[in-house]
């Protein structure tokens, strides 16, 4: 079985961390409690990243468990590269243009 190294795009980190504020926004510790979930959703990812949905282009869509964010990546050989982690409700053309 390949061993997938996972990076994020730094698009992606901004993603996460406007998300992170929001969430602690909104109440105390929430935002840890979504790293936490993102942060698994990663390690599923990295081990079968090919199972997931293709979407197009090669560009794969995994789901978080517990908060409505999609994370849109790419397989190139053995590094899963996430370029977009966003709300399910976002218009799939902010992952789409970032693919390009």
């Amino acid at each position: 079985m390949t061993a997938y190294r996972l990076v994020a795009e730094p698009r992606a980190d901004v993603d996460v961390a406007a998300t992170f504020d929001w969430y602690e926004n909104e109440e105390a510790g929430l935002g840890q409690d979504f790293l936490d979930e993102l942060r698994a959703a990663y390690d599923r990812i990295a081990d079968g990243p090919l199972a997931y949905q293709a979407l197009r282009s090669g560009i794969h869509r995994g789901l978080l468990r517990r908060f409505p964010y999609a994370i849109y990546f790419a397989v190139e050989g053995d590094v899963v590269v996430v370029l977009a982690v966003l709300h399910v409700a976002r218009d799939p053309a902010e992952w789409q243009r970032r693919s390009g």
